[in-house]
Order: C-alpha cells, then structure tokens, then sequence
C-alpha cells in the first residue's frame, strides 16, 4: 500500500481545482464505515478500538497523516486493542479561525489525504454543524454511530472503543484557565482516554504530574513517541 503520508502534498490546491462530486455535499449524512468492515473478525478476546482527530484541517498536513501512523504502530505494540480504524474529524466552520476554508474543501482535502489507505476515513459530520461541536460532544456521536449497532457479521454485540488522538500542544491546552470544561474534561479523558503524541524535548509527564485532571485520568493517556524538533 502506498505511504498515506504522500497524500498530503498541495491538497488545499486540488481540492480547489479538481471537479468532483463532493464538492457540494448532500444534504443527507452518511457515517463513513466502509473500511471498519472487515475488521472486528480479526479481534476475538481484545476490545476493538477506534481513533479519532479533531482539528481545523485547513489544510490537512503529512505531519497529522504521521499522527495516525504513529498512533497505530503504537496500538499495534499493545495486543489488549485491535485497531479497527481511524478518523479525521474537520470542525464547523462556526469555530471562526482566521483563514478557515470553507468546511466542505477542508472535508475533501482530508478524502484525498486518505483516498488510499485502508484504514482511514473522514466523517463530515462535526465540519457540517452549524454550531461549534465541543470535543466531548464528537466522541460521544462517535460513539453513537459506532455502537448503536453490532459491527460484527454474525450478529455478536461487541463495544468498540473510541480514543481521542491528539498531539502534545492540545494536552497542553487542557491546563488553560476557562478554555476546557473540566466535566468535558473527565468526560473525554475518563470515558474515552488520548493517544498523546510526544514532541522530542517536551516533558508531558512532568506537565501531567502537575495537572489535577490529567493526573486523575492518567492511566487513560498513553504517551507515543513522536517528533523530533
């Protein structure tokens, strides 16, 4: 399979350019679930896992392509989970950051990132909200469309997990006064847990011990090697 991470290069100048169908996206939302198909066969006795990502994505870069990279060389190191896939999550264009394409590019551009890789996918529906969707609030649809059915063939209910994937600058975030809810906090770290990815020459675990929240909730926050700087 070819690299996901060569995908990446001038998808904001594709995107823009190129003529398809998903430029103008229907009004209908499908949750995208095409490539979990064929995986939970392949996780008896282990808890099926889900990744998802949450960011701006305009435009999506090979270093977030990396994360996911990273986030499952990692997985794959520990037999407890089985990866079933993972998910690029583009926000509403309510979120107002200066320079944020319009959410229907920033979709696109993340398919084109992840048009060959067989495990990653794009759910539009955060970028489709007319208001600002909290974290707490896309892991819980996550959870929703995930679990409100089986996803194995012969019709065995099993729970798939979700994690949040994030780098160390949104951990970092957490520690802002009055920028996170601390409900949403022990809501997303507690019931969902963070791959954190670790940049080379930050010291997360020294910024965790002295956290309250992330403290609390530290069994859940798996550090993965990362960046070098």
């Amino acid at each position: 399979m070819t690299s996901i991470s060569t995908h990446a290069t001038s998808l904001a100048a594709v995107a823009a350019t190129r003529e398809t169908p998903h430029s103008t996206y229907p009004n209908v939302y499908v949750f995208p679930k095409d490539k979990l198909k064929s995986g939970m066969e392949r996780c008896p006795g282990v808890i099926p896992l889900v990744i998802v990502a949450c960011g701006s994505y305009s435009p999506v870069t090979n270093l977030h392509l990396r994360m996911f990279e990273m986030a499952r060389d990692y997985v794959n190191d520990h037999p407890q989970f089985c990866l079933l896939g993972g998910y690029f999550s583009p926000v509403s264009d309510a979120y107002n950051k200066p320079g944020l394409a319009a959410w229907n590019h920033r979709v696109r551009m993340c398919e084109l990132a992840v048009a060959d890789s067989d495990w990653l996918m794009v759910d539009p529906w955060e970028s489709r909200q007319p208001e600002y969707q909290r974290t707490a609030w896309v892991l819980d649809h996550f959870d929703r469309m995930l679990n409100e059915q089986s996803m194995i063939s012969e019709g065995t209910h099993r729970r798939i997990h979700i994690m949040l994937l994030a780098g160390g600058d949104l951990i970092q975030s957490f520690a802002v006064p009055n920028l996170w809810k601390e409900s949403d906090l022990d809501h997303i770290l507690g019931d969902f847990g963070c791959l954190i990815i670790e940049r080379s020459g930050a010291d997360l675990t020294e910024f965790m011990l002295q956290s309250d929240v992330l403290y609390r909730h530290r069994v859940r926050l798996p550090f993965v090697p990362g960046f070098m700087d």
